[in-house]
């Protein structure tokens, strides 16, 4: 048993180790980026077209309990948020809250 948890304990140091060495290293090298050059507009690209991605997945082929609601209340619920997005200034909170709160009180009515 002792072996098991001197185990976990390398392997919780080696990950931190790795985690925290490349925040290092990023926020030395982070001063010689520049953010409008176009391999940084390429990133940016490929990290917005994986996340629509992925959310999208998650509406059109949802798993777990999402996958009760009807395909056409989830749609409604991307778009009503979506807007409510532009709404309040492009604040990620609203929106997400009010996801959660339309999608719950809209299959507990359906």
């Amino acid at each position: 048993m002792a072996d098991l948890s001197s185990n976990i304990i390398l392997v919780i140091a080696v990950t931190s180790i790795a985690t925290y060495l490349s925040r290092f290293l990023g926020v030395l090298s982070s001063e010689r980026i520049d953010e409008n050059s176009r391999i940084f507009r390429l990133f940016d690209c490929i990290a917005y077209s994986t996340l629509a991605a992925l959310i999208s997945k998650v509406v059109i082929f949802p798993a777990g309990d999402l996958n009760e609601a009807d395909i056409f209340l989830r749609l409604g619920v991307v778009f009503l948020c979506v807007g409510s997005f532009y709404l309040f200034n492009k604040n990620l909170v609203y929106p997400t809250v009010l996801s959660a709160i339309i999608l719950t009180t809209l299959i507990k009515i359906i």
